[in-house]
């Protein structure tokens, strides 16, 4: 077993309303008046009020390059992630000498060494601790990184384990690009970052937090073609096709009936839902998969409005939200998912134990 017993969420220091990134970005994605009547549609239908960004709005028209774009990813990116590291290290009154693996995760940008390697020299890491970079898992990966660490810390139960996630959105914009996925995607997506301490077993003896009981992975049929990246000269191109909220509807229910029969549990028995706020079809796809009432996903919804889609952080930020909220309670069950490129799926069932 594993125990997360803190999250620390950070964001990108330029905070903006939906409005002023709409009128911002339109013009550098399309002169068409008819094109950017429908991205102001799409981005007033995304759910979203606000977004942080890595930049200055001013910057983004200036912001031409695959190079340039990821130079900035890996500087901007590793102050956001040692921040990160700090609050989550701090909040479990651990030292980054006490960091026994590291699984570092992020879909928007490339780096040898990747940016993980940048924390042992800025945290003081120990030189042997153990590095997991983990690339193109996009969205889902906040969940599977949770899970893959799981399964590090089941044999190692004497470890501390950081996740790490970074994700800097706004450096893929691409220029003069008006496709739909493109419009879509321009009013969606934030910069974020974030990180989580778990614990081994015998390391987590007399801590609160939420144990990991169950994870299931998936990748569905068929669906490689819905959502990814199209890499190329101008950098990452978004892929992202309109029957993502069918698959999910179609899928998650049988991947969460899977994840929790070991347990001896049902849909009905979980008391928390953490889901990785994709957009308002997504949720609302997940919501009638699994049969939930309305208001259930409401926490995601808000982080969703609060700061956008942060790709694989997003679902650490409202696992955050849900540990500072005291959810779920003392031997309740919560279950985390989300969704990537695949289309794969992750879910972990959570439980908060009845004595630390």
């Amino acid at each position: 077993m594993s125990r997360v017993v803190s999250v620390a969420p950070v964001l990108a220091a330029h905070r903006h309303d939906q409005s002023e990134i709409t009128a911002a970005i339109g013009p550098l994605l399309s002169q068409d008046a008819g094109r950017l009547a429908a991205l102001a549609r799409f981005h007033g239908a995304s759910g979203v009020r606000t977004r942080h960004l890595a930049l200055p709005l001013a910057r983004y028209a200036e912001l031409r390059g695959f190079g340039e774009a990821n130079h900035l990813f890996e500087t901007i990116g590793a102050d956001l992630a040692e921040d990160a590291v700090r609050r989550a290290l701090a909040a479990a009154d651990l030292h980054p000498a006490d960091v026994d693996f590291l699984l570092f995760t992020t879909v928007t940008g490339v780096g040898a060494p990747s940016l993980d390697a940048q924390l042992v020299a800025r945290l003081g890491l120990r030189p042997n601790v153990r590095r997991l970079p983990s690339f193109g898992l996009g969205c889902v990966a906040g969940a599977s990184a949770v899970a893959r660490v799981h399964d590090y810390l089941v044999g190692h139960p004497d470890d501390v384990a950081l996740v790490v996630s970074v994700e800097l959105c706004s450096l893929t914009i691409q220029h003069g690009d008006d496709s739909p996925a493109n419009l879509v995607s321009s009013g969606l997506f934030g910069d974020g970052a974030a990180a989580v301490v778990m614990l081994g077993d015998r390391r987590a003896a007399g801590r609160d937090g939420l144990d990991v009981v169950g994870t299931r992975s998936g990748v569905y049929p068929d669906t490689a073609g819905m959502l990814g990246w199209d890499i190329g000269g101008s950098g990452f191109r978004i892929v992202l096709g309109p029957g993502l909220a069918d698959v999910v509807e179609a899928h998650l229910r049988a991947d969460v009936e899977a994840c929790l029969e070991p347990l001896g549990a049902k849909v009905g028995d979980v008391g928390t839902w953490i889901a990785h706020p994709g957009g308002p079809r997504i949720l609302d796809a997940a919501e009638r998969a699994l049969g939930l009432t309305d208001g259930t996903l409401d926490r995601s919804r808000r982080s969703l409005a609060a700061v956008g889609n942060l790709s694989s952080s997003s679902v650490l930020h409202v696992l955050a939200d849900t540990l500072r909220d005291a959810e779920p309670s003392a031997g309740q069950l919560a279950v985390l998912f989300a969704f990537g490129p695949g289309v794969s799926a992750e879910v972990v069932v959570l439980r908060r134990p009845e004595e630390v």
